[in-house]
């Protein structure tokens, strides 16, 4: 009987490993869905702040020319 509630014990833990590296599975590819957004929309938000520079620049140069 120790036999068994020994192994039933192992395989418990196994289990609760298991558990463990699951949620910190979910978590990394949280964080790279999360960074393969950021990447993409890092260089969007760069060039629409330079039109948008450009933009006014140019509305300032035209209305003092």
């Amino acid at each position: 009987m120790q036999e068994f509630t020994m192994k039933q014990a192992e395989l418990e833990k196994v289990h609760v490993e298991i558990v463990k590296l699951m949620a910190e599975q979910r978590k990394l590819n949280a964080e790279a869905g999360k960074m393969t957004r950021e990447t993409f929309w890092y260089p969007v938000a760069v060039a629409t702040g330079l039109i948008g520079t450009v933009a006014t620049v140019t509305t300032v140069l035209v209305k003092l020319l």
